[in-house]
């Protein structure tokens, strides 16, 4: 083989290092500069390094080819230029900003997708998983007519856990809900969405149809456990866990009961998917109208994404009222509701108009923070999980 290696050490040449036999050397002696050097001394960086050496050495030493072309000295220590590379392009590439970015390699767009939809799902939940505990019960009317009142008697019987009971069912059932929510927006969304110069598609906005789109889906897929989520919440000694409830459910009133209450949930879902992803796309585009910026922060769309919760939830409160009731169903001796008109109908008719939107406070307190965190979490999750190709 060749000895033509690296040498790193080199006893036979007065202590000078010498790199694949270029001559190109550094001294360990302070005041011993070579021209065309590759290396420089830490402490004298820049003195006496490179062509125009003040103290130039004619001693026999070989000058490395192309020295001066190679080789820039820079006197700011604020930038690197990359040898070898034009200087507008090394700036470019040298003038990025130093942090921690986490950042996870995931090829495939739809597993992207449901993988950012099923975390913004389960961190939004958790979070404002008091509020929708006493929203229910205010609902259904159960452990007091007032937000204070439910918060007293469930922190008196149940403590700070009381709060969270069956949170663990909402998270196992937002998680694949909010998945598959999300998912379906955006592709929907891509999909009938024009391209720059395009006629429209669809002569209504894509983000509407896309967003009644996601809603349904999400709901079919998911309603059971919405259903028995209610049940736990409600009735906390009646079951002794998710699968305790869906036995009993089954055993005593049958797998027609796991959708009870599922048409007001269609019939609420739609407006209400529809109207807050046509809110938060809009909301998006008006952003980055008025600011001129392509990029919207993390704050930005936590804003935005609750502005967009607030209006879609508070025009379809009464079928969410009539959905509770539906899937409480007879328990301890509750009415029994035929269809939707009919449960609206009776509670209209036995608490007026109050009793449809009874619970609107505590649901606005904890859609319109969900609805922001769910976006906000929802695309922080997408930069973080990029395609191999994505720069970070």
């Amino acid at each position: 083989m060749s000895n033509r290696g690296v040498q790193v050490f080199d006893d036979k040449k007065d202590g000078f290092f010498s790199i694949c036999d270029l001559g190109s050397q550094w001294s360990l002696q302070q005041d011993d500069f070579h021209p065309g050097g590759l290396f420089a001394s830490v402490g004298q960086m820049g003195i006496g390094f490179g062509p125009n050496s003040p103290n130039p050495r004619d001693d026999g030493g070989i000058k490395a080819p192309f020295a001066d072309l190679l080789l820039k000295y820079l006197p700011s220590q604020d930038e690197i230029r990359v040898v070898g590379v034009p200087e507008g392009e090394a700036a470019s590439k040298t003038k990025k900003k130093v942090g921690l970015k986490l950042k996870i390699k995931v090829s495939n767009p739809s597993l992207r997708r449901l993988m950012s939809g099923a975390v913004a799902g389960a961190v939004s939940r958790t979070c404002v998983a008091p509020l929708e505990t006493i929203r229910t019960h205010l609902m259904v009317g159960s452990s007091g007519n007032s937000t204070a009142e439910v918060f007293s008697n469930i922190m008196q019987t149940d403590g700070w856990k009381g709060l969270f009971r069956g949170n663990l069912v909402n998270v196992i059932r937002v998680a694949p809900s909010k998945a598959i929510e999300l998912f379906a927006f955006d592709t929907v969304n891509k999909q009938l969405s024009p391209k720059p110069g395009e006629e429209p598609k669809i002569p209504i906005p894509a983000s509407l149809v896309a967003g009644a789109c996601a809603g349904v889906s999400s709901t079919l897929l998911t309603y059971p456990l919405e259903l028995v989520k209610t049940r736990l919440t409600i009735e906390k000694n009646m079951y002794n866990g998710i699968l305790d409830a869906f036995l009993k459910i089954l055993q005593r009133e049958g797998p027609a009961e796991l959708y009870r209450g599922l048409a007001p949930s269609l019939i609420g879902v739609i407006p209400y998917a529809a109207t807050n992803y046509f809110a938060y796309d809009t909301l998006r585009k008006v952003y980055r109208k008025v600011s001129k910026e392509e990029k919207i922060g993390n704050i930005e769309t936590l804003l935005i994404g609750s502005l967009a919760g607030a209006i879609s939830s508070s025009a379809t409160f009464p079928l969410e009222v009539a959905r509770k009731h539906m899937q409480v169903g007879a328990l301890n001796g509750r009415q029994v509701y035929k269809n939707v008109l009919h449960a609206l109908s009776s509670i209209l008719e036995q608490e007026g108009i109050h009793g449809l939107y009874k619970g609107l406070g505590p649901s606005c307190m904890k859609l319109v923070p969900a609805a922001g965190i769910s976006f906000m979490c929802y695309e922080a999750c997408k930069r973080i999980l990029v395609d191999e190709d994505e720069e970070a």
